[in-house]
């Protein structure tokens, strides 16, 4: 049986995968719109996008917001006719800002999580950009449903379902985390696709539920679509792809890491996060490391008693110096063995999938 395509409102996603939007630097314009030409939805990662400007350590903000745009250009000359989307942290100090910056650019779509992006349909009033939460459980699917329609009498375009297994930040505490007993991400789904019936009968139109989190062969896709879903999202593969915007260190360290190299780290945003194992987190298992520069870019952080500065962490991943930087990953990355292209890799999962349609 054919993959159904992912359909948001008037977009049509031939291939039902979201590429996950991976920051700092790791998903830009190569890779969105790798995905976007194999008729997935290639995600640009806002986050500290504007590192390699050469402005950024003085001009932060306004360093992001012009990388942004630019990657979103990139993408569009690219990816002519594909989806291109951004993910955008509500927990991002310039949220508000970078909103408006790509609603600006047009862009197709805005993923937004790490926080309830409760405003989100008034920054994009008047624009033809689709908004979609992310959400890890059926309690929060509501909440932001319900006062999205209460206050601005709109519905989400797509609701993200993230599950205990996904990388970087998780909606989950850490005890939820080591329990044998952690939520199943079908579970979750299908609870969320429940709450949002009654929003999609008021509304007369369909809320898309893509599952994320864990997702990582084509009979997984299956699953998902089996269970009701209407998509996945998935970030982990896309790292090992030779279109990955990531320095090609970055993508060994997944390809070389191993199931026991795959754990849990305190991110200073007060929520976990799943990282490869390194130097950097051996450290920090002994002692914080110090921030001798903040470029203010979380809400919740405190330069003086953060355990370490995320920004700089992960800006040096992303440059390829993976022994002093921080690498997140989902639960699988160690299952990956080699780099493919983004072409290779969507037929591989598109025909698994199929076959376990059948």
């Amino acid at each position: 049986m054919k993959l159904p395509p992912l359909n948001i409102g008037e977009l049509v996603a031939a291939v039902p995968i979201i590429q996950g939007g991976m920051g700092v630097g790791v998903s830009r314009s190569k890779l969105a719109s790798a995905v976007a030409n194999e008729g997935g939805v290639g995600v640009i990662s806002s986050a500290q996008i504007g590192f390699s400007e050469p402005d950024f350590e003085t001009n932060t903000e306004e360093a992001n917001i012009r990388a942004m745009k630019n990657e979103i250009r990139k993408a569009r000359e690219l990816s002519p006719k594909g989806i291109i989307a951004v993910n955008v942290m509500v927990a991002m100090n310039n949220y508000k800002e970078t909103i408006e910056a790509v609603v600006e650019e047009k862009i197709d779509l805005i993923i937004s999580g790490a926080g309830l992006p409760t405003e989100l349909p008034k920054l994009v009033n008047g624009s033809s950009t689709k908004i979609a939460p992310i959400v890890s459980s059926a309690k929060a699917a509501m909440v932001i449903t319900k006062l999205w329609d209460h206050k601005y009498s709109r519905i989400p375009d797509l609701v993200v379902v993230e599950g205990p297994e996904a990388g970087g930040h998780l909606g989950f505490s850490k005890d939820e985390l080591i329990s044998e007993n952690k939520p199943k991400l079908m579970d979750i789904v299908k609870s969320v696709i429940e709450v949002l019936k009654p929003f999609e009968e008021k509304h007369n139109k369909k809320i898309p539920v893509v599952a994320a989190g864990g997702i990582y062969t084509g009979e997984d896709i299956a699953e998902a679509i089996k269970e009701g879903a209407a998509g996945v999202q998935m970030a982990t593969r896309f790292v090992a792809t030779e279109e990955c915007d990531a320095d090609i260190k970055y993508k060994m360290a997944y390809v070389n890491s191993r199931k026991e190299d795959i754990r849990l780290v305190k991110s200073p945003v007060g929520m976990p996060g799943r990282a490869v194992q390194n130097s950097f987190l051996e450290k920090l298992d002994e002692e914080n490391i110090k921030v001798t520069r903040c470029y203010n870019c979380l809400k919740p952080c405190n330069p003086a008693t953060t355990p370490y500065c995320i920004s700089k962490a992960l800006i040096e991943a992303v440059k390829g110096n993976i022994e002093e930087g921080l690498i997140f990953t989902g639960s699988n990355a160690y299952r990956i063995d080699k780099i493919v292209t983004v072409k290779e890799l969507i037929k591989e999962l598109t025909d698994e999938a199929e076959k376990n349609l059948d």
